[in-house]
């Protein structure tokens, strides 16, 4: 009990430390398969789940010398589907993450010349297809995005989005048929 009130202690202190100091906070580089700096796990989530077609593929590689996350696949619109995701929670057991000292969400990615989201869910989306959503273009080059949380935009639900209460994000390739093929060597909150 004790180690374990020490070991929280340590983590709030380096949270807090870092917010001072005005720096991101690093979710995820992909050095330890798809377990985030969070302690979560990644996950590739397709339409499927919904009598969807499109097919997803999540993996680990490595590319010009990068770790990072490669999300592919085929988004097809038959029987009313059209999304693949790479999912993850920010805080384990359905808690929330209190990212409200944050002014977004940064990326380093290369795609397909193909547009990409990025989703946030809070306690809000209750139904599976609500998410607040920005979406981002990519090129062949590996660059880096920044996503201002004022930049999500509700999706089919009516409160703004509350950095203080985020549940996931999701890498997505959404609404209309394609070849989907997005790497992202890392992502962070940032300031």
């Amino acid at each position: 009990m004790l180690l374990g009130l020490g070991l929280f202690a340590l983590y709030n202190y380096k949270t807090t430390s870092s917010h001072a100091k005005g720096s991101r906070l690093l979710i995820d580089s992909f050095d330890n398969d798809f377990r985030s700096n969070l302690g979560t796990q990644w996950r590739g989530v397709s339409d499927q789940v919904m009598g969807g077609i499109s097919d997803v593929s999540v993996v680990r590689e490595t590319i010009d010398g990068r770790k990072c996350l490669r999300l592919s696949g085929d988004v097809r619109l038959d029987n009313n589907g059209g999304f693949i995701q790479a999912a993850l929670d920010l805080a384990p057991h359905g808690k929330t993450f209190d990212a409200r000292v944050y002014t977004g969400i940064r990326l380093s990615v290369r795609g397909n010349d193909e547009d990409y989201s990025v989703h946030l869910r809070t306690p809000d989306n209750v139904r599976p297809w609500q998410s607040y959503r920005a979406q981002f273009q990519t090129d062949t080059a590996w660059q880096t995005i920044e996503l201002p949380f004022e930049s999500f935009a509700p999706y089919r639900l009516q409160s703004p989005l509350n950095a203080s209460r985020l549940r996931r994000v999701a890498l997505v390739a959404v609404g209309r048929e394609f070849r989907a093929d997005l790497a992202v060597s890392e992502i962070s909150f940032y300031r």
